[in-house]
């Protein structure tokens, strides 16, 4: 297809196309990530015996994320989004295997490989809501960017609400426990693996490089580059994740703590249940969690595009403080735990949605894959030592004590949030 000929009928179709195909994508990607999510931690917790390096599962994955996502944009830069995506669909496979082999035999060290791996996959899936606004038009690029967002809704709900089903699967095949459901999500890859590489053709990047430039001022005002509210939306959508992912990351040990001690002392409320119940419980609270991630994230992509990038950036972290004052004054009951859990998803949403759009539209078209990856990098990179001191903070402090260090990065965005207007 002739890009100088491309009109903007076919331009369209192109990228509604490629939103469908991503979104697909994202569902099957959202499996393996909403399993690990769930069990990463808890893996960690019955292989090591402590609540303090159970943290380290999540920081693993977040670690593995920002190792792969400057490296991944490269590779997107060169050579398309196709080839990145597919190349991060491989890494996934091989750690999921990592992750089951490491719980059989029972090493530590071997399971943050596995997941570390993981985490680069991820890192694949975090790009596909870029790979969205490569031919979007500008009016439009919160919308679709939230479409692709919004689709890892059903992949990660769904991978939390098959830990029973996997288990018993697993149980039935001999499989090491809590490793069941990752069955589930190695099908889940290799089927985003096969979309990606025949499906996802034209390479939206490439094509979009090959655009002739239309001349008119909206067109002109996308070449200008704002340094500075590219750097606010960087630390922005940066600050939001670590936020998110120290209180989730602790979550499903804080819940089995809460279980123990009532099992103790004979207590109501997470107390008297079996390990079975309590594993149903993670599940739960994670897949609510989750659906608050992405089930409202075009809702926060049409917020973006009509009301403004930054009032919906700073909607999220009103969404945030909320979130965090559950944990802080009824996280010790479960359906306290379950309210937090699904407005510190809904806060995610709404702050890097917005915030990556801004990135995008502040960033000249030369810059934005090298800012992309850099900002999923130090997303992940900070979120993977944030959900490391979340394990310190949880075993020295509480519940309480982690919401109460989280609001002080909420405050920093918020203050510093007039930068992301110049």
């Amino acid at each position: 297809m002739s890009s100088a000929v491309l009109s903007a009928a076919e331009r369209s179709r192109i990228q509604r196309r490629t939103v469908g195909i991503l979104s697909f994508g994202q569902v099957l990607g959202g499996v393996a990530f909403g399993a690990t999510v769930s069990l990463g931690a808890l893996l960690a917790k019955d292989i090591s015996g402590s609540d303090a390096l159970s943290g380290l599962a999540t920081a693993s994955v977040t670690l593995g994320a920002a190792l792969a996502a400057i490296p991944l944009a490269r590779l997107a830069s060169g050579r398309g989004r196709r080839f990145s995506l597919t190349t991060g669909n491989l890494l996934a496979l091989i750690g999921i295997g990592i992750v089951i082999s490491a719980a059989a035999i029972r090493s530590f060290p071997l399971l943050l490989i596995g997941i570390v791996l993981i985490g680069m996959g991820n890192a694949g899936n975090l790009q596909s809501r870029f790979a969205a606004t490569d031919l979007a038009d500008p009016a439009h690029r919160g919308r679709d960017l939230s479409i692709v967002v919004w689709a890892t809704t059903i992949g990660g709900v769904a991978g939390p609400l098959l830990l029973g089903a996997g288990e018993r699967l697993g149980h039935a095949i001999g499989m090491p426990v809590h490793t069941g459901s990752y069955l589930f999500s190695l099908v889940a890859q290799v089927a985003a693996f096969a979309l990606y590489l025949v499906a996802l053709r034209p390479d939206p990047l490439l094509l979009s490089r090959n655009l002739p430039e239309t001349g008119s001022a909206s067109a002109a005002m996308e070449r200008v580059d704002r340094p500075v509210a590219a750097r606010y939306a960087i630390f922005a959508i940066a600050g939001s994740h670590v936020t998110m992912a120290s209180v989730m990351a602790m979550t499903p040990v804080h819940l089995v703590n809460m279980a123990m001690a009532g099992m103790d002392h004979g207590s109501s409320g997470a107390g008297g249940m079996s390990e079975v119940d309590v594993t149903v419980l993670v599940g739960v609270t994670i897949a609510l969690h989750v659906a608050g991630m992405y089930g409202l994230s075009p809702v926060f992509g049409i917020l973006s595009d009509r009301w403004g990038r930054l009032r919906t950036v700073l909607l999220g972290q009103a969404l945030l403080v909320a979130s965090l004052c559950f944990a802080m004054f009824a996280g010790e009951t479960p359906w306290g735990v379950m309210v937090a859990l699904i407005l510190l998803g809904l806060g995610w949403s709404a702050a890097t949605v917005a915030g990556a759009a801004l990135l995008t539209e502040a960033s000249a078209p030369a810059l934005r894959t090298r800012r992309q990856g850099r900002s999923d990098s130090l997303m992940s990179l900070s979120a993977a030592g944030g959900a490391v001191l979340a394990g310190v903070i949880l075993q020295s402090f509480s519940y309480a004590g982690l919401a109460i260090a989280a609001l002080v990065v909420v405050a920093a965005i918020v203050v510093l949030s007039p930068l992301g207007k110049r």
